[in-house]
């Protein structure tokens, strides 16, 4: 009887090549996480559940991207602070300076709730349709100068 293995996630190996990547190239690498409870982050800093990480060898000390998390200590208006990010809270990883990177999906702890019929969002065709814009002979839009 032969063994299924699950294998390991690309996630974390994508992450650290991306990182190596962006070191090499001199870029700044980014990281942008969803910030949940599991993550140790200082929550000043957080927007709209998200933030936005300098994990350049410059920026941060002690920094470890393993499989499950990525560890370092980084300064955040003159305090070191501990940041601890699981691999699954991180969105993306990129260079500041092109924006080259990977983009990946979150993984959802449990299956969305579905929703009432009534507070279902509109039909897209109950929608207002916003006006045309005004098209050139190539199709393309135009511009009209108006003084």
């Amino acid at each position: 009887m032969q063994q299924t293995v699950t294998p390991t996630s690309t996630k974390p190996y994508l992450v650290r090549a991306i990182h190596e990547w962006c070191s090499d190239n001199g870029f700044t690498p980014y990281l942008a996480v969803c910030v949940t409870d599991a993550v140790q982050v200082p929550k000043e800093h957080v927007r709209n559940g998200e933030i936005v990480l300098n994990v350049s060898m410059l920026a941060t000390d002690k920094l470890q991207i393993q499989n499950e998390e990525i560890t370092f200590q980084a300064r955040f208006s003159g305090r070191v602070q501990q940041i601890i990010v699981p691999m699954d809270n991180v969105r993306a990883i990129y260079a500041k300076e092109t924006g080259n990177g990977m983009a990946f999906e979150l993984q959802q702890e449990s299956p969305p709730q579905p929703m009432e019929s009534a507070a279902l969002p509109a039909q897209q065709s109950d929608l207002p349709q916003p006006p045309k814009s005004p098209k050139g002979p190539d199709g393309r839009p135009k511009l009209t100068r108006v003084k």
